[in-house]
C-alpha cells in the first residue's frame, strides 16, 4: 500500500510551535529518552496538540474479508488447444500466420503426404466398387423380380454392395481424419470426380492462431509434431496463488479484480476452480479465474494482481487506510494510545482492503486505541 496523504498545514505550523514551545519548556515534551529508539518510544503530547489527532478503538467485527494475491495468466484451456500434424510429410504451403483469425475446419498449412495420397487412392477404389456392386444389386433385383436369377444370386449381390458401401464409408473417414473438410467430402460421396484433394493442417476451434511453430520444408511427423497453437481470446484463465491460511475464504463463484501495470483499467473475473493440491516449495494453491479478455489487454504468461472478493464472513479487525503508516523499510505500523496523551508505534500485519478501510492480521486486539487521523504529526514529531 502506498501512502499517499500529506501532513496538513495546520499539523505543520502546530509542530513547528511546539517545537519551539519544547524548547522553551513551555509545551509537554517528548517522554522518551535521548538514547531511546524512536520507533520504540512513546511520544506525549500536550492538551492543545491532542486536539489535531483522532483516536479510535478497534473491535472485532463481522466481514467478508479481500484475499490479495498475484497470478499469471493463462490461454483458456476449454478454448485453446494445440493442434498436432495429422499425417506426415514436409510443409509446402503456410496458409495462417500468428494473428490470423480463423474458424473450426480452415486450413492452417498444406502438407505433401504420401500416407494422404494413399488414402485418397483408397476412397477412390471403395468409391468405384461400391458404384459398381450397387448397380449390380439394382440389375438383379430386376432380373429376381422376372425370375431371371435365384434369390440366393441376388441376395449376394445385395451383400456386395452393402459391403462395398462400408468401405467406401470407411475410406471417407479416414480422409476425414486426415484433415479433409465436410463440403470436399460430401463432393467425394457425392461421387464428383473433379474435386481437389489436399493433405492440410485445420483448425479445430474458432480463434486466433497465437503460435506457428513450423516452417515450409519442415518434415511433419503425423500425431507428434506441434504446428499452430490456436486459441480463443475473449476470455483468459488467471491462475492465482493462494496461501492456505486465506483458503477458507476462497470458493468457486467468487468474484476478483484484476489489474496490472499493463492493464489501462481493472478487468472482473470469476473463481472456477479451486486446486485440490498445494505446491510443496510455496505452499500455495492455485486458483483458477476466468477473465473476459477486454480489448484483449490479457496476455499469456502477463503477471498480475488479483483482489478475491470472499463470499464467506470472518470475524476481526478493520481499520481505516489512514491510520496505516509506513516506516522506511516500507513496513506498515500505527500508532496506539499507550497511556493517556502517550502515543508509540506499534507494527501490524495487514490483510486485503475493504473500501477505505484494511484487515489487521496481527499486531492490534480489541479495545485498543489508534490514531485514525494525524499519525504523520507524530511520525515527524517523533523523528526530530
Amino acid at each position: 500500500m502506498t501512502r499517499t496523504s500529506r501532513a496538513p498545514w495546520g499539523a505543520i505550523a502546530l509542530l513547528a510551535v511546539a517545537a519551539c514551545s519544547r524548547g522553551k519548556g513551555t509545551a509537554a515534551a517528548a517522554t522518551r529518552d535521548s538514547t531511546a529508539d524512536p520507533k520504540t518510544s512513546a511520544i506525549a503530547l500536550s492538551a492543545k496538540e491532542q486536539e489535531h489527532v483522532k483516536l479510535i478503538a478497534v473491535k472485532s467485527e463481522t466481514y467478508r474479508p479481500t484475499v490479495v494475491t498475484t497470478g499469471t495468466v493463462a490461454f483458456d484451456g476449454d478454448v485453446s488447444t494445440q493442434v498436432l500434424a495429422p499425417i506426415s510429410g514436409p510443409v509446402i504451403r503456410i496458409l495462417a500466420d500468428v494473428g490470423a483469425r480463423v474458424k473450426k475446419g480452415d486450413p492452417l498449412a498444406i502438407i505433401s503426404s504420401p500416407d494422404f495420397a494413399a488414402a485418397v487412392s483408397a476412397f477412390r477404389k471403395a468409391q468405384a466398387a461400391a458404384i459398381q456392386t450397387q448397380k449390380v444389386a439394382e440389375l438383379n433385383a430386376q432380373l429376381f423380380k422376372a425370375d431371371g436369377i435365384a434369390k440366393r444370386d441376388y441376395d449376394q449381390s445385395v451383400v456386395d454392395a452393402e459391403s462395398a458401401a462400408a468401405d467406401r464409408e470407411a475410406a471417407i473417414q479416414e480422409l476425414k481424419s486426415l484433415g479433409v473438410d465436410s463440403a470436399t467430402l460430401a463432393s467425394l460421396r457425392d461421387g464428383r470426380t473433379d474435386v481437389v484433394i489436399q493433405a492440410s493442417i485445420r483448425a479445430p476451434l474458432d480463434g486466433t492462431v497465437v503460435e506457428r511453430l513450423i516452417n515450409p520444408g519442415q518434415l511433419l511427423q503425423a500425431g507428434t509434431t506441434p504446428c499452430f497453437t490456436v486459441a480463443d481470446l475473449t476470455r483468459m484463465w488467471v491462475l492465482a496463488s493462494v496461501f492456505e491460511s486465506d483458503l477458507p475464504y476462497v470458493a468457486p463463484g467468487d468474484r476478483a479484480q484484476i489489474t496490472g501495470a499493463a492493464l489501462a483499467r481493472p478487468l472482473t473475473g470469476t473463481a472456477i476452480y479451486v486446486a485440490a493440491l498445494v505446491d510443496p516449495t510455496t505452499r500455495a494453491t492455485s486458483v483458477r479465474l476466468e477473465v473476459p479478455n477486454i480489448g484483449n489487454a490479457l496476455k499469456r504468461d502477463m503477471y498480475v494482481e488479483v483482489a478475491l472478493q470472499s463470499s464467506r464472513t470472518k470475524q476481526g479487525l478493520l481499520l481505516p487506510v489512514s491510520a496505516v503508516l509506513r516506516d522506511e523499510d516500507n513496513l506498515p505500523f500505527v500508532f496506539i494510545e499507550s497511556a493517556p496523551g502517550s502515543y508509540a508505534r506499534r507494527p501490524v500485519t495487514l490483510g486485503g482492503r475493504l473500501g477505505d478501510r484494511m484487515e489487521v492480521r496481527s499486531g492490534l486486539k480489541d479495545g485498543d486505541r489508534v490514531i485514525s487521523e494525524g499519525g504523520l504529526f507524530l511520525e515527524f514529531a517523533q523523528s526530530q
